[in-house]
């Protein structure tokens, strides 16, 4: 049995955000949408006390590496469309 597992990561800017508080009200909503939208583990991993930077990262597990794949290239795709008020700065895609 072959297991895939991709994990997506992407650095968010969340501009006019001016407090942790806000900057949960922004990140809380948008990782429980990924996880009811694509069934995927999502979160915050990094810049966690700067109020206008955030590093998420979502895991799909999969036997086939392009299903993990397509799944992840949607999710950011997801993120561009819905989220307008994120600015992506940078993503990657890595399998482990």
């Amino acid at each position: 049995m072959s297991i895939s597992i991709a994990v997506l990561t992407v650095h968010c800017l969340i501009p006019n955000c001016t407090s942790l508080k806000q900057k949960r009200s922004v990140i809380r909503p948008l990782l429980a949408r990924l996880h009811h939208e694509f069934n995927i583990s999502a979160a915050e991993v990094d810049h966690h006390d700067n109020h206008g930077s955030t590093i998420i990262s979502c895991a799909c597990i999969s036997n086939d590496p392009n299903h993990s794949r397509r799944v992840l290239q949607n999710v950011f795709t997801f993120i561009l469309d819905n989220f307008k008020n994120i600015e992506m700065v940078e993503e990657s895609i890595e399998f482990i």
